[in-house]
């Protein structure tokens, strides 16, 4: 109540500036006038009439106006800024009394499920007991309301999926009584809930099996998914890894329901799983829902705004340090490699509508902004970082309640409405855009453009993704394409699609390892010339005799690895 008798107060103060710009308007039309009766004074000089009085005069006249109008000038912005620092205090104590008024501790909704475990667990045949932490933290009333449901299916889904029956739990070694922990927590920008069980974990084989059945993914799609990404597929739309129908299981609809409230509330799931030990879902959410810190940026002559809580950070990057990797265009940051992917083609925004925006000249420093979501990161190419801002978010029409990466909308400062962007289907979409480069034809360097008919193919095999990004970039830096697998059978399904003129492989890897690969390339007639360079931290003499067995022609220990080495070994096979 005090805060809104000083909102009037602030708001009269406002209404006063007005006078002083109506001040303002009047000298303006006063001089405009003076200057249209003595705008022909300068061509009767010219012609020799006695008009110097009256020059004079209105010199005169000018300096006063002109120093009453900076003198006018000064007090309005004066005034103005701090008119405007008092609405903020205002404001900001206004909006921080009602989230308080709206905050409630997280016990309101976590006491309404001990009872439910025990009772579930006991119908399940097994023993659980749940711990809860956190129960004091507060956070929205909003929130708590629409979480309710979500946090329920993820204690569902921990004591069917996670939770081992008790003569399984002997068998491993583990205290017949399973523990659940349902926590929460607040951080300066965010409120965190989880729900972890010590269970058997998540089965990545299981849920790619799934994923491929209900024709989420294709196999080949999968193998290039990280294990976080694979761990994030329990929360598509009726994905259940169940076959058989109980009372808690297999309909495929409860994670998707923790996804769609999470999503609506604007926020992240997070999903990890060590196997034998156990599961945790963590959700991140903001601490208000109606105004988000946002990064204002520029994409085809249009504005849009990304909450800054899912910003790593910014940087500049030459178009000559992104590189394909595995189907997509990728930097390295960090020593990590990144996909990265235009904005405005994401959008499928026209480029016509951008004549302002930047080209994507070679070796030309692009803005681009690295965004994360839980584990995954990518980078997003902007034609332009406009500002950093709190605004006000929008509630969308049902007509729009969920259009593809949108999230929201705000209006800005000048009026215009800039739409929120949602990284989560950012970062979803990119997934599928295997192929696509992000930099068009003409942005390619001439280096890129091959001066042969056809530069010599290499088939490289590792599964170390930062291993392959380094030897993969050593390799096109001496002019050779560079095809990558991930393992050996990824490897010889490769190796039967094209021509190759040499293979270099790891030795450790799973599904088929760089020794089995060699034998199998030896085995067939066709593949039988082909020189195999095996690069590997093995570096006995036995391991150096099996591979010279499996058909290697070369044995390249890491520790003694150099680029020369690499090229020489390459050049003496390929043309021998």
């Amino acid at each position: 109540m005090n805060d809104s008798g000083e909102l009037t107060v602030a708001k009269t103060r406002v209404a006063h500036r007005l006078t002083e710009i109506d001040a303002i308007t009047n000298l303006w039309e006063e001089w405009s006038r003076d200057l249209l009766i003595n705008r022909f004074l300068f061509h009767e000089a010219q012609q020799g009439k006695p008009v110097w009085p009256q020059l004079e005069g209105f010199h005169h006249r000018a300096e006063q106006r002109l120093e009453q109008l900076g003198t006018l000038a000064a007090q309005i912005s004066s005034a103005l800024h701090e008119d405007t620092d008092r609405l903020e205090r205002i404001t900001g104590r206004l909006e921080e009394g009602i989230r308080t008024l709206r905050l409630m501790p997280l016990s309101t909704i976590f006491n309404l499920f001990p009872r439910l475990v025990r009772d579930l667990a006991r119908q399940e045949g097994k023993q659980v007991e749940l711990v809860i932490e956190g129960g004091d933290t507060r956070a929205d009333k909003r929130i708590l309301e629409d979480m309710k449901d979500p946090l329920l299916h993820m204690i569902l889904n921990a004591i069917d999926h996670g939770v081992e029956p008790p003569e399984e739990r002997r068998r491993q070694g583990k205290p017949e009584v399973a523990t659940i922990t349902l926590r929460g927590s607040q951080t300066a920008t965010s409120i965190v809930l989880e729900v972890s069980d010590d269970g058997r974990g998540l089965d990545l084989n299981s849920i790619k099996q799934t994923a491929v059945r209900r024709g989420l993914y294709r196999p080949e799609e999968l193998e290039l998914l990280t294990p976080n990404q694979v761990r994030s597929l329990i929360l598509s739309p009726s994905f259940s890894t169940r076959t058989r129908v109980t009372e808690i299981s297999g309909r495929g609809v409860g994670l998707d329901v923790l996804r769609t409230n999470v999503e609506r509330l604007k926020g992240t799931i997070e999903v990890q799983s060590t196997p034998g030990q156990g599961c945790t879902l963590r959700v991140q959410l903001g601490t208000t829902l109606t105004t988000a810190h946002v990064l204002l940026v520029g994409a085809s002559g249009q504005t849009f705004a990304l909450p800054v809580e899912f910003v790593q950070t910014t940087c500049l990057v030459q178009t000559s340090d992104v590189f394909t990797l595995e189907g997509h265009s990728t930097i390295v940051y960090e020593d990590h490699p990144i996909s990265v992917v235009w904005l405005s083609d994401l959008l499928n925004l026209a480029k016509q509508t951008a004549p302002e925006a930047p080209s994507r000249r070679a070796h030309q420093r692009l803005s681009c902004i690295i965004v994360r979501v839980g584990q995954d990161r990518l980078g997003v190419f902007v034609d332009a970082l406009i500002d950093e801002q709190d605004v006000v978010l929008k509630p969308q029409s049902q007509l729009l309640k969920r259009v593809k990466y949108i999230s929201g909308a705000t209006i800005l400062g000048t009026g215009d409405v800039c739409l929120v962007l949602n990284p989560q289907d950012l970062m979803s979409a990119v997934r599928h855009r295997a192929g696509a480069s992000a930099l068009p034809q003409e942005a390619l360097t001439p280096v890129d453009l091959p001066s042969e008919p056809r530069p010599k193919r290499i088939l490289l095999v590792e599964d170390s993704i930062a291993t392959r990004t380094q030897e993969k970039r050593i390799l096109e830096s001496a002019g050779y394409e560079v095809v990558t697998a991930v393992d050996g059978m990824d490897g010889f399904k490769k190796l039967q699609s094209r021509d190759f003129d040499a293979v270099v492989s790891d030795v450790q890897m799973p599904n088929l390892d760089g020794l089995g690969l060699t034998q199998r390339i030896r085995q067939h007639r066709e593949y039988n010339e082909i020189p195999v360079v095996l690069v590997t931290t093995l570096a006995s003499d036995d391991d150096r005799r099996r591979g010279a067995e499996a058909g290697a022609n070369a044995y390249i220990p890491k520790g003694s690895f150099t680029q020369d080495l690499l090229f020489e070994t390459l050049n003496r096979l390929i043309l021998s």
